[in-house]
């Protein structure tokens, strides 16, 4: 399998599992571990709780993984951000699996 990961970062956790579950409905990836964010800002936003959803797979896969998984997203409660990185570096690819669900 390709190098590819596509990033989709949303409001709050039902809005990822939505995001999630379409992507991969939508094209054959990989799903890693949800990371998690609650920004100082966090009583301001539409849900307290930012999460992003992290697709692996081939270039073409994981953009159709990410296109569907923003469509399921907006219908929930939105995106904050989406982004396809086609080749992770090394270094990159280290930092890709640093997450906050088990932290307290």
């Amino acid at each position: 399998m390709a190098n590819a990961v596509g990033m989709v970062e949303v409001f709050g956790l039902v809005t990822a599992f939505a995001a999630c579950d379409a992507g991969c409905k939508a094209a054959d990836v990989i799903v890693e571990r949800f990371d998690k964010n609650k920004p100082a800002n966090a009583d301001k936003l539409p849900v307290p709780l930012l999460v992003v959803v992290k697709f692996r797979g081939t270039i073409d896969n994981v953009n159709a993984a990410v296109e569907a998984a923003l469509e399921a997203a907006k219908r929930v409660s939105g995106v904050v951000s989406h982004h396809v990185i086609a080749n992770v570096e090394e270094d990159t690819e280290k930092m890709l699996k640093i997450h906050g669900f088990d932290k307290n």
